[in-house]
């Protein structure tokens, strides 16, 4: 952690700060928040979904987390509100989230280097390959994006930005889709898995989850049958409560 700022809290439970830290020789931007008391809690990485200010991390979000008990690190990625580089969707700015998963494991109010890892959004993507990478205690998807060619086929909106950020389409460069999804190493990881998607997401078909948990028969699994890939505030909040309650009872410890 290079630099460590406080910043406005929406929660007068949780302090929030905005923090500089090395990602590949890059400095990195994100959100750090903590319970505004002393003990020591697990550690939570949250990772956006989106790109660049598009799916933007909110403070109310991460210290919704916070407050359910958990030390939470959310990195912008690369290129964001002032930090250097470029984003590149699940390429190289993978590594802004292993890093921020080792600035939370080091952290001394992260209890025994227990890190949980979630992932919203295009964040599953992120999640998924930091969980491959990195010893997490456990992993949530949320919505999350799990194949990058069938991200490409769903959203033709988003052709052109994927196009250039990446390289090209599916067609003219497979290997960078390919080395983008998960899939084919997600069965290497162990530890417990939660897999959330609601059945009429549009922005995120519910394929993504099925495909995933294909490949993780150990995954437990919410389907929300009547919501899409937004969910209103007051079910939000229960699922939110599930999510917590489930990382701590099912997180695997890593001392």
């Amino acid at each position: 952690m290079i630099e460590c700022t406080p910043y406005p809290s929406p929660n007068p439970r949780v302090r929030l700060f905005s923090v500089v830290y090395e990602s590949d020789g890059l400095r990195v931007k994100g959100f750090l928040a903590e319970p505004a008391d002393t003990m020591q809690y697990d550690g939570f990485l949250y990772l956006r979904g989106g790109i660049k200010n598009v799916g933007m991390v909110r403070p109310a979000r991460i210290a919704e987390f916070a407050a359910e008990g958990f030390i939470v690190f959310a990195p912008f990625y690369r290129g964001n509100r002032g930090g250097e580089g470029n984003e590149d969707f699940a390429g190289n700015d993978r590594e802004d989230a292993f890093s921020a998963f080792d600035l939370l494991k080091q952290h001394k109010r992260v209890k025994n280097g227990r890190v949980h890892v979630f992932g919203f959004s295009r964040g599953g993507v992120m999640a998924l390959l930091t969980a491959i990478h990195k010893p997490v205690s456990s992993l949530v998807t949320w919505g999350g994006v799990s194949d990058m060619v069938l991200t490409y086929e769903e959203r033709k909106d988003m052709r052109r930005m994927m196009k250039r950020v990446i390289g090209g389409s599916p067609s003219k460069v497979p290997e960078l889709y390919e080395w983008r999804t998960p899939l084919k190493e997600a069965s290497n990881i162990q530890a417990p898995v939660f897999i959330i998607h609601g059945r009429l997401d549009d922005n995120v078909s519910v394929e993504h989850a099925y495909r995933l948990k294909k490949k993780l028969n150990h995954a437990d699994t919410l389907y929300l049958d009547d919501y899409d890939h937004y969910i209103p505030p007051a079910v939000n909040r229960k699922i939110v409560q599930k999510v917590a309650a489930w990382m701590k009872e099912n997180g695997r410890g890593h001392e």
